[in-house]
């Protein structure tokens, strides 16, 4: 043993019990029980094989994985769920520059009225809210926006809105734009506004001092907040069920078809695996991205 005086030693050990570590203990026992235990068990799931009188077990295989990327229809739901999530994340970046500056740079009273409005929403549930734009997006003449559409004369008879893929996009921004535009604003607000100051001085229009200030400082958030809204959106559920319909379904549909219509335990395993897999890989593509960058204003 090293020569430590025992007082000196008792202390250490003190201090190492009562470090304020062991706090984040009960988290990771909650998460160890609740989500890492229940996701391998559902991995070992989709490699088991079903017998016809429902029994799951041995033995094991990949034919579930084959299964899904050998049928056109599964590998459709696939690029359907990719696209969709894509076209979310980057219009909600697109909304979300203007929205955060305001919520940065504006004035008190609007940014207190801007963040109300733009957090008030998640205290509504996401049921509630996809109702909500069946009644704006209904493909009848009583829907919100063919209706105003019909009487400004801008249509003749009434458009398809509902059950489109623009549909669950639509929905989808509504629902996880928040997730985007609050970590695109802590990451403005950490910009020094000389910065963009002494650019407009030298002579740079607004979109150079965009495309060379403030882009590129505030690229962490920019990733944090296309990275939460791309993983939401392609595990959502909600939205694509109640507004996207039969012809704009996504991986989590697919899984609750096959696991509660059709019972089958392992295939439905397996296209949660696969959704699992593709949130894990973009989220270590965006870790990648930012490469160890610190938001402005951060020290090392």
């Amino acid at each position: 043993m090293t020569d430590i005086p025992a007082p000196l030693y008792r202390i250490k050990r003190l201090t190492l019990w009562h470090s304020p570590a062991w706090l984040i203990v009960p988290l990771l026992a909650f998460q160890l029980f609740f989500f890492f235990a229940p996701a391998v068990r559902l991995m070992f799931f989709s490699l088991m094989t079903q017998t016809p009188d429902g029994n799951i077990g041995a033995p094991y295989t990949f034919e579930h994985y084959l299964h899904f990327f050998q049928v056109a229809l599964y590998s459709e739901v696939l690029i359907n769920t990719l696209r969709i999530s894509v076209i979310t994340a980057v219009i909600a970046a697109l909304l979300a520059y203007p929205v955060a500056s305001v919520l940065v740079r504006g004035n008190a009273t609007v940014s207190r009225i801007m963040t109300l409005i733009i957090i008030a929403p998640l205290a509504v549930s996401v049921v509630v809210r996809a109702y909500g734009w069946q009644l704006i997006l209904n493909n009848g003449p009583g829907g919100l926006v063919n209706y105003v559409l019909l009487h400004l004369g801008v249509i003749e008879r009434p458009t398809s809105l509902m059950f489109t893929s623009w549909a669950v996009i639509i929905g989808s921004l509504h629902i996880f734009f928040p997730m985007m535009v609050l970590p695109l604003a802590s990451a403005l607000g950490k910009i020094d506004p000389n910065l963009q100051s002494a650019a407009r001085t030298l002579g740079a229009p607004p979109w150079s001092v965009f495309l060379r200030v403030t882009l590129p400082l505030s690229l962490p958030g920019l990733v944090a907040g296309m990275t939460l809204v791309f993983s939401l959106a392609a595990g959502s559920y909600v939205i694509p069920a109640l507004i996207g319909g039969p012809r704009s379904q996504m991986l989590g549909n697919l899984a609750e078809q096959q696991i509660v219509a059709v019972y089958d335990w392992p295939f439905g395993a397996t296209i949660a695996t696969i959704l699992v897999f593709i949130v894990i890989a973009v989220n270590t593509l965006s870790m990648k991205l930012l490469g160890g960058r610190r938001l402005p204003g951060e020290r090392k």
